[in-house]
């Protein structure tokens, strides 16, 4: 059984990870856009807040200018697809590797520690909390500011348009969208929010890491994937809930497995874990509507 330690631990950063599953649901599921920048976009956010959190910047604004980073990113991914026609996941692959070397150049050195700084969880600490519960509690609120902004933005005629842009790209130029600015907006705001995550990770867990984003894409996907085969996604806001609680329960399955001894895992195990959520995630979904299709059948 996981500690309550462990337990607000494992949640917190389900919500963070959130926020990049909400990324992730614009590139790969609204613009159908396969998008690796996020693992560059993550650490970079992270660096960009923790260098201006220590230069004194508020954190808000530190947090703030490391959203603007990650978009910028993205609108560099996308302008690589759009403007110079290179294909969209090798153009994603070209500004991770770059970014490693921008995160690198924007700390200094290989990571930042933030012990002792101010971050936007200090002034929380002061509520009548314990010390594990006040992260949880901020990051609920900024998860749900966020969800509620990305599904207003979803029903607006932009966010229409840029549905239609990832639905049916040619039918969207017939109606007049201009679908290269669609994608170059979506991919901007889908690597803004894994800024904010990156930014948020790096204050709650007091440092900030140039290695911290590797395989930030593959957690992103197993909370999308896993959160849409418990909640099915029929409309946006069912599909921004479903990233959420894909991004919780993965983390729980992952304290759980490694705080569960009679599996034997070990912290060095944490991708094979992974791994193993991600292919559950994707083949039970299959496997379930194949067996309500045969009960069906009997049935009739």
């Amino acid at each position: 059984m996981l500690s309550e330690i462990a337990f607000y631990g494992a949640i917190e950063t389900g919500l963070i990870y959130g926020l990049v599953a909400f990324g992730i649901y614009i590139s790969f599921r609204v613009l159908d856009f396969p998008d690796l920048t996020v693992d560059g976009s993550f650490p970079l956010g992270a660096a960009v807040a923790a260098v201006l959190i220590m230069q004194g910047w508020n954190p808000w604004v530190a947090t703030g200018a490391a959203v603007l980073a990650g978009m910028a990113a993205g609108a560099v991914t996308a302008m690589l697809n759009v403007k110079l026609k290179i294909l969209n996941l090798l153009a994603s692959i070209l500004t991770m590797i770059a970014l490693y070397s921008i995160n690198l150049r924007v700390m200094g050195r290989p990571n930042i520690a933030l012990l002792g700084e101010e971050t936007v969880l200090t002034p929380w600490y002061s509520l009548d909390l314990a010390y594990h519960q006040v992260p949880v509690l901020l990051f609920v609120i900024v998860v749900f500011i966020a969800l509620i902004l990305l599904w207003r933005f979803m029903k607006s005629e932009t966010g229409l348009a840029m549905r239609a842009t990832g639905a049916n790209p040619r039918m969207a130029r017939a109606q007049g969208i201009a679908t290269g600015a669609m994608i170059i907006l979506g991919v901007a705001v889908s690597n803004g929010l894994v800024g904010l995550a990156g930014a948020l990770f790096a204050q709650s867990q007091g440092a900030a890491d140039v290695t911290m984003g590797v395989g930030v894409i593959v957690i992103g996907l197993a909370s999308l994937i896993g959160g849409e085969a418990v909640i099915t996604p029929t409309t946006v806001i069912r599909a921004l809930v479903a990233c959420v609680v894909g991004a919780i329960i993965y983390r729980l399955a992952i304290a759980l497995a490694l705080n569960a001894d009679f599996l034997g895992f070990k912290a060095q195990d944490l991708n094979l874990i992974t791994a193993i959520l991600v292919t559950l995630a994707i083949v039970l979904p299959g496997a379930r509507n194949s067996l309500v299709n045969k009960l069906t059948r009997k049935k009739a």
